[in-house]
């Protein structure tokens, strides 16, 4: 018995060695997503929607994951700069994205793209839509859809936008070649700038969107005919769509989050469920209002799937308008 007894101690002894080398592993992986700060890249400037919802959202993720979020903005290119970005960082869902309608417009107006947005991002939620308004100077004779597309077929109508291939550019393309009117494209450097030459009488009609016009509308500045959401906006649900008037027609401008692909499928799913969540909150839902945003939602599939139809119906509208980017 007196010879076993050092071999017994000294067995406990490397059990205690092996579990104290262990353990920490062992509980790191035990511990919930996430772990340690998330990078969420926004790729645009700082100050557009997109980014306005990427800090709003983010700081209601600290204060449930108490985690550090770094609002990363990556603009450039069309969002492409960000885009490609997230798709070369590692799958392990601590690198995320937020993007916007964008994101569907480049593979049509982009001969090459260095990613492949089905093939190399995850989709996690759709999370709110930013609507597009149809706006007018206040001397322009109407004042509904049917009024300005009887006024576009009588005379030729320009139309301002935030720039070449964004959303109010295809926006209002689709408009004209819905109507079979003659109208032509002036792009600004913004929407902001769009809105001071459509005040002015610089143009007569103006696709961009409604938290830029609201504002001006209300001081009589402008009018908005409609919005080009295939819904009504919760931010102004007196404003009716063009869809309306215009069977089948909507751009609806949305902002959703997605990760590089191979994300384990738990990671993809915790944070649709806490995304969705905060969404679901009445504070968060009336701060996302306030701010111009119609809160949506949706599980991953179904935002992928809306992704993967308005690239298809866009690069249509695209080619048949014959638009290319900068």
């Amino acid at each position: 018995m007196n010879l076993q007894l050092p071999s017994l101690s000294l067995a406990r002894r490397i059990t205690a060695c092996l579990l104290i080398t262990v353990m920490p592993g062992i509980l790191h992986a035990a511990q919930p997503y996430p772990t340690k700060p998330v990078r969420l890249i926004v790729p645009f400037a700082p100050g557009g929607g997109t980014d306005i919802m990427a800090r709003t959202l983010s700081q209601k993720l600290v204060e449930l994951w108490r985690q550090q979020i770094v609002v990363d903005n990556r603009g450039g290119a069309g969002t492409v700069i960000g885009t490609e970005l997230t798709v070369r960082s590692p799958a392990d869902g601590y690198t995320l994205m937020l993007a916007n309608i964008a994101m569907a417009l480049n593979p049509g107006l982009r001969e090459k793209l260095p990613y492949d947005a089905l093939r190399d991002l995850a989709p996690v939620i759709l999370i709110a839509s930013q609507p597009s308004a149809v706006a007018v100077n206040p001397t322009v004779p109407a004042k509904t859809v049917k009024e300005l597309i009887k006024l576009a077929k009588a005379d030729k109508l320009s139309f301002a936008s935030s720039g070449i291939g964004g959303v109010g550019h295809i926006g209002g393309e689709m408009f004209r070649i819905a109507i079979g009117a003659d109208m032509v494209h002036v792009p600004y450097k913004g929407g902001g700038p769009a809105a001071v030459d459509l005040m002015a009488g610089q143009v007569p009609v103006a696709f961009i969107s409604l938290p830029t016009v609201t504002p001006h509308a209300r001081n009589g500045r402008l009018r908005i005919v409609a919005i080009t959401d295939s819904a009504r906006s919760a931010a102004a649900p007196d404003i009716p769509t063009v869809s309306e008037t215009v069977k089948g027609y909507a751009v609806d401008n949305w902002i959703g989050m997605l990760a590089p692909a191979k994300v384990p499928g738990e990671i993809i799913t915790r944070l649709n469920g806490d995304v969705l969540k905060l969404i679901g909150q009445a504070d968060m839902k009336q701060r996302l209002t306030d701010q111009g945003f119609d809160v949506r939602g949706s599980s991953p599939g179904e935002f992928g799937e809306v992704i993967r139809s308005d690239i298809e119906k866009y690069t249509k509208v695209i080619r048949q308008a014959g638009i290319k980017a900068n």
